[in-house]
């Protein structure tokens, strides 16, 4: 498989909203591949395709301690949420070496496809829910960072720009 490119926030290709699946066919089976080889790699817990720049409505998760239990999200559609919040303390591949608190629901109810085109519905809460809704929220062309104050936003915009910048000096 092949480790695939990871954006870093503020590019504006993390804002393109993402379009559904039309069909799970081999193309799609290999992204999901590329995709989990990604995640492991980095290494991370979730990768949503927007953060590869493929605008597609696919999710990889895998929150387990051996990294051996991959879940994937086609199409993922949020059915239910509760009313309770929990507030997380949050990372994300496309914004390297930062993390804040983000509140969201505590507990969600997703419908999406499996690598198989089979349709299933799944509850989740703790960090499940909360990888679910940060991995949806980029298919929506939504960063975790725009959770918090703009002028935090602003501070970690500067910083990854600055971080970008220093990357290419040294290729």
């Amino acid at each position: 498989m092949a480790l695939l490119p990871v954006l870093c926030y503020p590019d504006p290709r993390l804002h393109r909203i993402a379009k559904p699946v039309a069909a799970v066919d081999a193309r799609i089976k290999k992204i999901v591949a590329d995709m989990a080889d990604t995640m492991y790699e980095a290494p991370g817990v979730g990768l949503a395709a927007t953060q590869v720049d493929i605008h597609e409505r696919i999710v990889v998760i895998d929150i387990s301690d051996n990294q051996d239990e991959l879940m994937v999200f086609i199409n993922p559609e949020l059915v239910w949420a509760s009313p309770e919040t929990k507030s997380w303390r949050e990372g994300c591949l496309s914004v390297p070496e930062y993390y804040d608190e983000v509140e969201r629901p505590d507990s969600i109810r997703v419908k999406a496809l499996d690598i198989n085109g089979k349709q299933f519905e799944l509850e989740a809460d703790g960090l499940l829910s909360v990888c679910l809704q940060h991995e949806m929220d980029h298919l929506q062309g939504k960063v975790f960072v725009e959770y918090l104050s703009p002028l935090k936003r602003n501070r970690i915009s500067l910083k990854m720009k600055k971080r970008i910048k220093e990357l290419v000096g040294q290729r």
